[in-house]
């Protein structure tokens, strides 16, 4: 069954902002599928992972585009970079916006296209898996994550966030008969031949899956490169190159800490998640919810599932990612999450307790110390099933209304 994506209206607003649109995302995330089943009564499609239309577009593309009337969809692009000049040439015949639409999931071969022949012409979507409010049908239109205060909460019934965090958000994993753990497996295998081989040449390929398991393991922490290094015997530098990797293929974000300005007292070192929980827990085998309920790691799982949600919120929405960070400065006083709102900042906290108290805000006012800002709203995503009070300006909320 086709769950309805809050993407699709963020897609027909870029149709009437650029001449190409490019809807980009991680592997098996719903591309192809939301493209098809949203715009397929008005436009063509067309795949580079079809051998015929492939071996076209790479020895003639001119004749290519002759072969396949617009407004035409135009799968896995990055495998035929030689298009991308052409969409150029055609898109500049007319003033018509939205004529062409492309998809891929490797963002440094697409980035590449797209900066040299298609720059001012093309408006880019970045397209996750499912989000939780999709998953539960409760999806609006689309708008990115800032907290306010909730006076008409959600209602959600007999809602076992852990199976969801653990089963993740893959689209195709949504059929209960669809074996998880082969699932995955095949994931994983496809990505280390397809994607790792193409971006970078990897000598070997276990020791690249190790990397994985070991990036996996430390979701939701600050990313120690030498740290990681160490654990797979490779050096720093190939940690911080794999680590591209993982990022252009759209497995993994890195969130920055908020550093407004030249502040000794402040962390520079970044924090890593993946943006789907059931990819976690398979690399680091938590092979069943109640396993990962109970476990050692359900903090950090949990802060990565709320994380990928609010990420995924910008998003649908196609706002700037870059409002998105984490507070942490030389005293070790963390805040989870700081959603920037122009001057704006809107601290975030992630627990997974149900009852909260106003000692897991208190560092909520380091925000205090930061010039030219103000301190918004602010909310503790945890396990609760209804907002209440914990300060007079901070909510706790459960996770569906992110």
């Amino acid at each position: 069954m086709y769950i309805r994506r809050e993407i699709e209206l963020t897609i027909d607003s870029m149709l009437t902002q650029g001449k190409v649109v490019l809807v980009t995302g991680a592997r098996q995330v719903g591309k192809t599928t939301v493209l098809k089943k949203h715009l397929g009564n008005s436009f063509n499609y067309v795949s580079m992972e079809n051998p015929r239309d492939y071996l076209l577009a790479k020895q003639d593309a001119l004749l290519f585009f002759d072969s396949h009337d617009l407004p035409l969809i135009i799968d896995e692009i990055q495998r035929v970079p030689e298009l991308f000049s052409p969409v150029k040439w055609i898109v500049d015949q007319s003033s018509q916006k939205g004529r062409i639409v492309l998809t891929g999931s490797q963002t440094y071969h697409l980035m590449k296209g797209v900066s040299e022949s298609l720059a001012g012409r093309i408006r880019i979507i970045e397209m996750p898996s499912l989000s939780l409010r999709e998953l539960i049908e409760m999806a609006d239109s689309p708008h990115s994550y800032v907290p306010t205060r909730i006076t008409k909460p959600k209602h959600v019934k007999d809602l076992d966030i852990w199976s969801i965090i653990h089963r993740g958000s893959m689209p195709e994993l949504q059929d209960n008969s669809i074996d998880w753990n082969l699932f995955y497996s095949d994931y994983v295998a496809a990505y280390l031949e397809r994607d790792v081989r193409d971006l970078i040449n990897v000598q070997d390929e276990t020791k690249f899956y190790s990397f994985m398991i070991a990036c996996a393991a430390r979701s939701g922490q600050l990313f120690n490169a030498t740290d990681i290094g160490n654990a797979i015997d490779v050096d720093h530098k190939t940690v911080k190159a794999w680590l591209s990797v993982l990022q252009a293929s759209n497995i993994v974000r890195i969130i920055q800490p908020f550093w407004p300005n030249v502040d000794k007292r402040l962390t520079k070192t970044p924090k890593i998640f993946f943006m789907d929980t059931g990819l976690v827990c398979h690399l680091t085998r938590w092979t069943t919810p109640d396993q990962l309920r109970n476990g050692a790691v359900a903090g950090h799982v949990f802060e990565t599932f709320v994380v990928s949600e609010v990420l995924k919120s910008f998003m649908n929405a196609g706002a700037n990612l870059r409002d998105v960070w984490f507070y942490r400065d030389a005293k070790k006083r963390e805040i989870d999450l700081v959603i920037q709102e122009g001057h704006v900042l809107h601290p975030v906290e992630i627990k997974t307790a149900a009852t909260i108290t106003s000692d897991a805000v208190k560092n909520f006012s380091c925000l205090e110390n930061l010039s030219g800002y103000e301190i918004g709203f602010g909310h503790v995503i945890c396990q609760t099933t209804e907002p209440y009070s914990v300060t007079r300006e901070v909510q706790a909320v459960p996770v569906w209304e992110i």
